[in-house]
């Protein structure tokens, strides 16, 4: 009991009562969880040759940590995780705009630590696997571990329709579970529908360029990268490729938005629960000032 007694204390000086510096911890650690644990499921099939890991395999553990991460994050932050998600947000007055650029930045810094993370967690590995030379391209290629590259056959052109239509898909996704109008979740369920809606994704859209869907999860890795060893080929591989899943996904995410609402948010009935619960308020109300010898008397009767 004794050792109990400070915990108040320490929790008292420790507790952050600014609102925004909150939510900007609550969201870097969320997407620090994702980050991880996506590129950690990565790591292990490519250095191993894809024996301790595959295609599914990396896609169904990077639906997993959205689910994880969300749920780290989520009450505080709202575990945006994704610059488009933010933006989508912003443009349904969700979010202030102001909130947009530091969300942003947060989830940038938070890809580019997780990435130094996955790095040094995998070091030997890489050493092992690559002999010490990171490559971008070729057979023993370890920067597809951290962002994403698109397919040889894919061109730019259709590598943006495909991350404005899968990051499009995602949004409307997102709103359709966040809609209480709609069909709706039960509550505390919603990250796992998240994971299994991102899931689906990967699965059906990955194979083009990995499905990245999220600027910071792919620009953060990449700036690593950069850094780390592997040099200014990151952005130059796929045609100067590293563009598109920064800008492409931000358009899909306005589309998307503007898809939902126009197709569906917007022709929901109005709701009539607000009159009904105002007139059972005024119902009680009434009875309360009753006087209480004319609550007897009306018994009696």
């Amino acid at each position: 009991m004794a050792l109990e007694q400070p915990l108040p204390a320490v929790r008292g000086q420790l507790r952050i009562r600014s609102l925004l510096a909150r939510q900007c911890l609550a969201e870097f650690l969320s997407v620090f969880v994702l980050m991880l644990l996506t590129q950690g499921a990565v790591a292990q099939a490519v250095t191993s040759g894809e024996t301790k890991g595959n295609f599914f395999t990396m896609f169904l553990a990077g639906s997993l940590a959205v689910t994880v991460a969300i749920y780290v994050g989520g009450n505080v932050s709202g575990a945006h995780l994704n610059p488009a998600f933010s933006l989508a947000m912003c443009l349904l007055g969700r979010l202030p705009w102001t909130k947009l650029p530091i969300y942003s930045f947060m989830q940038l810094l938070s890809s580019f630590c997780a990435s130094g993370a996955t790095y040094i967690l995998y070091y030997d590995a890489l050493q092992n696997y690559t002999g010490g030379n990171l490559t971008v391209t070729g057979p023993k290629e370890t920067a597809s571990i951290f962002a994403t590259y698109p397919a040889p056959y894919l061109s730019l052109n259709n590598g943006f329709l495909d991350q404005v239509l899968g990051t499009g898909i995602l949004i409307v996704g997102l709103l359709a579970i966040l809609d209480r109008q709609n069909k709706g979740v039960p509550a505390g369920l919603e990250p796992v529908v998240v994971g299994l809606l991102v899931l689906v994704i990967g699965l059906s859209m990955g194979a083009n360029c990995g499905a990245p869907i999220n600027p910071a999860r792919d620009l953060g890795p990449r700036l690593f990268t950069y850094v780390a060893g592997w040099g200014p080929e990151v952005f130059s591989a796929g045609n100067g490729w590293w563009w598109v899943p920064v800008v492409a996904p931000l358009v899909g995410a306005t589309l998307g938005t503007a898809t939902y609402q126009l197709l569906v948010a917007l022709h929901h009935p109005e709701d009539s629960e607000p009159a009904q619960n105002l007139k059972s308020a005024q119902h009680k109300a009434s009875e309360l000032e009753t006087p209480a010898s004319a609550q007897m008397l009306e018994c009696k009767l």
